[in-house]
């Protein structure tokens, strides 16, 4: 399934949340790739690297909650560009790539079903999940192919008294294609794809896709298994990691954030944020 590193003590941690995930479509290898050369896609295999991944994060202490499947839509697996979750809001996106707008109906049901304050990005806005970097008080998106301003502004309002920042893409298909947090906040990526200039010190990692990772845990990152340098650098560092092999996701530009949308139990049920308005400040963009 992956690799393993400091397994918690006692056996499985408390719950710490609620993972949403949606299992790969029949037309998985009909995706979308826009910055990288297609491939055959093995869809069973997929399947078993998705739940590989899925018993990756579950053992990790989250609850799992699958968003009903959407087979019509060969990218429904990559369930995070539908949704951004903080607290108790749930902003459902809308992707610069039409095709996709289809994931939404299951995707706005699972959230309501956990109890979430549903929200929506509006025409003339764009926005994909995967443009999103929460970071503490400070949301970084990413404006490209999928997001552009209107959808960051869209987002700003929604979020209330949140820091948004946009960072503008080069040769990425979304902000964490280049950027992602460890657990302590501090940023890792490829500075040669973000605009550097409003983010602060960036991490460079010794492959791409050590960029890409999950935060499980206050010490604990999930990682693909295709940057195993990386991985051993964290360890280094203190960090545990465990890894997982999404090959055929990685194939379709996807990476470990885009297969869930983590919920942590605390902040669904933090204190509600007020909203401010989209005034052009440094937090409403």
């Amino acid at each position: 399934m992956g690799d393993r590193t400091g397994p918690a003590p006692g056996g499985r941690p408390r719950e710490t949340g609620v993972a949403l995930v949606r299992r790969p479509g029949p037309r998985l290898a009909e995706g979308i790739v826009t910055h990288v050369e297609r491939r055959p896609i093995d869809v069973a295999l997929a399947r078993r690297q998705h739940a590989a991944y899925v018993d990756a994060v579950r053992d990790a202490g989250w609850s799992i909650h699958e968003v009903e499947p959407a087979d019509d839509c060969p990218d429904a697996v990559f369930v995070e560009d539908t949704l951004v979750v903080a607290g108790d809001v749930a902003v459902l996106g809308r992707s610069g790539a039409p095709r996709r707008r289809a994931e939404l109906p299951g995707a706005e049901r699972a959230a309501r079903d956990l109890g979430l304050r549903v929200h929506r990005i509006k025409e003339p806005g764009t926005l994909d999940g995967g443009d999103v970097l929460q970071v503490g008080d400070t949301v970084y998106v990413g404006r490209g192919l999928r997001t552009n301003e209107e959808g960051v502004c869209r987002l700003a309002h929604l979020l209330g008294g949140r820091r948004v920042m946009p960072v503008a893409l080069d040769g990425v298909l979304h902000l964490k294609s280049a950027m992602s947090a460890l657990p302590d906040g501090s940023l890792i990526g490829l500075p040669g794809h973000v605009d550097t200039s409003v983010v602060p010190y960036l991490r460079v990692v010794p492959e791409p896709t050590g960029v890409h990772m999950v935060i499980l845990g206050p010490e604990h990152v999930l990682m693909a298994a295709s940057a195993p340098r990386t991985a051993e650098l964290l360890r280094a560092d203190g960090w545990r990691v465990t890894t997982v092999d999404i090959g055929e996701f990685e194939a379709l530009e996807g990476c470990v954030t885009c297969l869930s949308v983590l919920i942590p139990m605390a902040a669904r049920t933090g204190p509600r944020a007020p909203r401010r308005p989209c005034d052009g400040s440094a937090t409403a963009v």
